[in-house]
């Protein structure tokens, strides 16, 4: 059986990376999404640690290792920090990183989509737009103690970046307006894999699956954790 570890963002929940969960179990493997300690509530947030999201993702993909033949790990934004460093320490099979924060905010994309939202609330439409609903939900529901053990842990977590060598694929919106395109790029110089792929939506944003690239990023990750190639490293938009 195959086993795929999927761990969410900060201050997210695994509904967040649903359209990726639900797409991995039609294959029939076993996949475990688990909340990260003190996510889901602005006052569960300021309880814990970032050590408390590293330990509980740890003993996630242990137990996949115990009940599966292969495991594979995927992080998005926050959650591809900690995969990277559960990639690093444990035997897994393969490792996908999507917007994933060694580096974030990207100022000026930020600011065009602030800009972009103000035109859209004068029109009436930040109803239906479901990238501003999540951007303002976590605004609401991240204490800035959190976000302090957010800022540690990425800092303490890149240094395991050099220690991944299992085959990695790298996944970035170049219009992503939280995680710029230089953290694609560092990820991808860091790590020491044989394999190594990166891949850029040029107007996909943070939640890449929020529109027209939801289908192109769910392919790009099936053909990558299918494929047996190895060696094979790789730039591409």
């Amino acid at each position: 059986m195959i086993g795929c570890l999927c761990l969410h963002g900060f201050s997210g929940t695994p509904k967040e990376i649903e359209a990726i969960t639900s797409h991995l179990e039609k294959k029939q493997w076993l996949v475990y999404s688990p909340t990260l300690p003190g996510h889901g509530t602005k006052e569960g947030l300021r309880g814990v640690t970032y050590k408390h999201w590293i330990y509980a993702a740890t003993v996630a993909v242990e137990e996949l290792i115990k009940r599966c033949e292969k495991v594979y790990v995927i992080g998005f934004s926050m959650g591809g920090m900690i995969a990277s460093y559960i990639a690093s320490k444990y035997p897994v099979e393969k490792l996908v990183l999507i917007s994933s924060a060694a580096f974030y905010i990207n100022p000026k994309q930020l600011v065009q989509d602030v800009a972009g939202w103000v035109l859209e609330g004068l029109r009436g439409e930040l109803d239906d737009d479901k990238l501003y609903q999540f951007y303002m939900q976590k605004v609401k529901e991240t204490p800035i103690v959190a976000t302090k053990e957010f800022s540690l842990m990425v800092r303490k977590l890149r240094a395991h970046l050099k220690n991944v060598k299992v085959p990695t694929l790298i996944i970035q919106g170049e219009s992503d307006g939280l995680v710029p395109k230089k953290s694609a790029e560092f990820i991808y110089e860091q790590i020491q894999s044989e394999e190594k792929r990166v891949y850029y939506f040029p107007k996909a944003k943070h939640y890449i699956w929020f529109g027209e690239d939801k289908e192109p990023l769910l392919e790009r990750i099936d053909e990558f954790l299918t494929d047996d190639n190895k060696g094979n490293t790789q730039k591409s938009s």
